[in-house]
């Protein structure tokens, strides 16, 4: 297993994790033979749209997913890509949201590389094992809204995902593919439950 980030992750490492931490998320070109032969990307970097220009918002989330991506099935053709997406997203790249269409542009680059790439659309996230936003805003909202999770899920029962069920989809799509392509939050819990 190999995770690349921008910084290291926490102490706890899997043994069998080679970790790389790689400044220039637009040019892999140093680190590419550690990239060979893998089977299966789970691409969750991403940033909050608040507050951004759409230069600077797309530059992140098209940019910095479409050089992973592009370089990893020039080395892994055919390998499995598993992209975070967000609930909303407009395929169209049309729409008024910014994000929205931001987003929808990278769906569609991804969907057309020679990959088998999903989409996962989460809807509210329930953090879980510790896991904080490293959105201040974000962090505040849970807090408050931590209590009354059970509730949501009640009410909505097919749009919260915790993180440890997206993690399970992950790994159930990663290994046995998924009907469609890409996953709402009702799609992410059912490959969740399948593993």
């Amino acid at each position: 297993m190999v995770t690349v980030g921008r910084s290291g992750g926490d102490a706890t490492q899997n043994p069998k994790q080679q970790q790389i931490v790689h400044a220039d998320m637009l040019d892999y070109t140093s680190i590419e033979p550690s990239l060979r032969g893998i089977d299966a990307c789970f691409f969750c970097l991403g940033v909050s749209s608040s507050g951004m220009k759409e230069a600077d918002y797309a530059r992140v989330t098209y940019g910095f997913t479409l050089a992973a991506a592009q370089m990893l099935s020039r080395l892994n053709p055919g390998m499995t890509f598993i992209y975070v997406s967000g609930a909303g997203t407009d395929s169209t790249e049309k729409g008024r949201v910014m994000w929205a269409r931001v987003k929808g542009k990278t769906e569609n680059a991804l969907l057309r590389l020679p990959l088998t790439s999903y989409i996962f659309r989460p809807g509210v996230i329930q953090p879980m094992d510790g896991i904080r936003s490293k959105t201040p805003a974000y962090r505040i909202l849970y807090a408050l809204l931590n209590p009354l999770f059970p509730l949501v899920r009640w009410l909505m029962p097919n749009q919260v995902v915790t993180t440890r069920e997206i993690g399970r989809a992950m790994l159930a799509v990663a290994r046995k593919g998924y009907p469609t392509r890409i996953l709402e939050p009702k799609d992410i819990l059912t490959a969740a439950r399948s593993i």
